[in-house]
């Protein structure tokens, strides 16, 4: 904390707190980036999964859906035989791209301080 910042400055709404709860889990931002880079900001859900492996079925309907209600992206449904079931960056899901490209450049450009740091105890990769 700042030397004579107000207590209030870090209260449990504050915007870094904010900004940190959109991304409570690991796909959000890969998410976000997917479908910005690779997508040109829209794609359909099974397009996406195969996108981003590793994820589950689950596991990314629940991201989407939490996305989805933060106002991040929108889900459009074709009134197609089946319904397919598409999902598009809002404008907020533009703005929070911007930093999430920032801090995976500097992951590219910075590999080897990543890898200094060890494996973590629940990461897959060894």
């Amino acid at each position: 904390m700042l030397a004579g910042a107000p207590e209030d400055t870090w209260r449990e709404d504050c915007a870094p707190r904010r900004v940190l709860a959109l991304f409570t889990t690991k796909w959000t931002s890969m998410i976000l980036h997917t479908l910005h880079v690779r997508h040109g900001g829209r794609s359909r859900t099974g397009v996406l999964q195969r996108s981003l492996p590793g994820i589950s079925k689950k596991m990314l309907t629940q991201t989407l859906r939490e996305m989805e209600g933060s106002g991040l992206i929108t889900r459009h449904v074709a009134g197609t035989v089946p319904p397919a079931v598409e999902y598009k960056l809002t404008a907020l899901g533009l703005r929070f791209v911007e930093p999430v490209e920032l801090l995976y450049a500097w992951g590219r450009a910075n590999a080897d301080a990543l890898d200094s740091l060890g494996s973590r105890p629940t990461a897959r990769r060894g």
